[in-house]
């Protein structure tokens, strides 16, 4: 097929010859013509697969980079015993706050039976000394003890010398009383100064 004659009548019927013209890209012609064909009988299949072999090898890339990177063995094996150290660290602090919250409490559980023993041994005495006809004083320190208290028996009276506020005779609901003020209401109608 390399030698290709072409004859071309002319309209007084003489042929008229042209010469020959080798073609230079018949073989890929008929490759296009195939490839042309392939494509337009299974394109979107050749499409579909494509595009998945694509995603495959990016799938598969990316899982053997991250298998590469993070399961070394010695790296996983510290990293497993850090979290085990922070662990242990942080149950250690808990440990120990909590211990110093129970130590607190105990103080304070101690500090409130001392307080409630000391109010107890108060009203033991207040209750003694009215059985005995004694008055307790309220302000009476705590360090002062029965015998301090029993000693000494002076009772405080009030003075004398002051002058009384009122009259014995004042009585406010009667209207009467010291003075000779008393309480008259005021004029009714418009006020003269306004």
């Amino acid at each position: 097929m390399d030698d290709v004659e072409i004859t071309d009548v002319e309209d007084d019927n003489s042929p008229y010859r042209v010469e020959k013209a080798p073609l230079n890209n018949q073989d890929l012609s008929s490759l296009s013509l195939t490839v042309g064909e392939l494509l337009s009988q299974y394109g979107w299949y050749l499409l579909a697969v494509t595009v998945l072999v694509y995603l495959l090898i990016q799938h598969l890339s990316k899982r053997r980079f991250s298998q590469s990177s993070s399961s070394s063995p010695q790296q996983t094996l510290q990293d497993a015993a850090l979290v085990a150290k922070r662990q242990e660290a942080m149950e250690a602090a808990r440990i120990k706050m909590q211990e110093e919250l129970d130590a607190k409490a105990h103080i304070f559980r101690e500090k409130q039976r001392q307080q409630e023993e000391e109010k107890r041994r108060q009203k033991i005495e207040i209750w003694e000394s009215m059985q005995q006809g004694r008055s307790y004083k309220g302000t009476a320190k705590p360090s002062q003890t029965t015998e301090e208290a029993s000693s000494s028996t002076t009772v405080l009276k009030p003075k004398s010398d002051k002058k009384p506020l009122r009259s014995a005779d004042y009585n406010p609901l009667t209207g009467q009383g010291g003075s000779s003020v008393s309480w008259r209401p005021g004029r009714r109608g418009p006020s003269s100064g306004g």
